[in-house]
């Protein structure tokens, strides 16, 4: 497979630093606290701890939504021979990065992540340490403006040959069900046959009362805004696109490892991964 190096820098490489919010929750940044990160701050924490207060399984859907990450990554790299991956709305750099799972399994994989939260953009450099045989960059830009997103992507992925589109925890910011397929539309019309979608979307199907009201906590505070998904409205993402089995499910359903099995519990949080004909 022919890939091109870039021949441009990755857009946030140069630059002021950007201005940080801190007296607004961010859901960024409340993710990396309930990973166990560092890269947050009091009003973060306080709003996380206020979640966590009536609904304290939040942790284990971001443990997760990240163990999800990893198996997805691992099989489309081993089973499916993908080495490029688009990776929107990648949030704070933490352990098993998209870059970390794919490079360790193919040292040549391209990543590419995408995000536009101020404290993410200050971390670009440490999410662009990747092999020397691969290639590991960031855009600066918003899931709502995918044409932005595949013109600086294609600066390092060849959109001619299959890509993994990765949507952990962002379609869930967009509330617009119509703007949403629009988006997604877009995106998979640029990659090849032969790509991916991931998703992981959290859902009230489980216990649709304490979803909704961490939606409605979160928004009465935090930034972006959060909507919720039936799992039916999450399977409807994948729309045209082959499901992988076992389809959309928690993700901590999704491929468990043998060690795992028999001793994972559902998540408020589902995921899948189909393929493009």
């Amino acid at each position: 497979m022919h890939r091109k190096r870039p021949s441009v820098p990755p857009v946030t490489s140069e630059g002021p630093a950007p201005r940080i919010d801190t007296s607004v929750p961010h859901n960024a940044r409340i993710w990396n606290y309930w990973l166990g990160g560092k890269d947050n701050y009091p009003v973060d924490r306080e709003m996380g701890e206020q979640i966590r207060s009536f609904f304290p399984e939040i942790v284990d859907n971001a443990v997760a939504d990240r163990a999800f990450l990893v198996r997805t990554v691992t099989h489309l790299a081993k089973e499916e021979g993908i080495r490029q991956f688009l990776d929107i709305g990648t949030g704070l750099p933490t352990h098993n990065n998209t870059h970390e799972v794919a490079q360790s399994v193919a040292a040549d994989a391209r990543v590419v992540y995408v995000d536009n939260d101020p404290l993410v953009l200050t971390h670009a450099r440490a999410l662009l340490t990747g092999s020397a045989q691969g290639a590991t960059d960031y855009v600066d830009a918003d899931l709502r403006d995918p044409d932005a997103i595949l013109s600086a992507a294609s600066a390092t992925l060849d959109l001619s040959e299959p890509v993994a589109l990765m949507l952990l925890g962002v379609v869930n910011f967009v509330a617009d069900d119509g703007e949403v397929r629009s988006v997604l539309d877009r995106l998979l019309d640029a990659l090849a046959p032969g790509s991916f979608l991931v998703v992981s979307h959290p859902t009230d199907d489980i216990d649709h009362e304490r979803a909704h009201q961490v939606a409605a906590a979160w928004n009465e505070r935090g930034t972006p805004k959060i909507t919720i998904r039936s799992a039916e409205g999450i399977a409807a993402l994948f729309d045209g696109l082959e499901l992988l089995e076992p389809g959309v499910v928690s993700c901590s359903l999704w491929r468990p490892g043998p060690t795992e099995v028999g001793e994972v519990r559902p998540v408020a949080e589902y995921g899948g991964v189909a393929r493009k004909g």
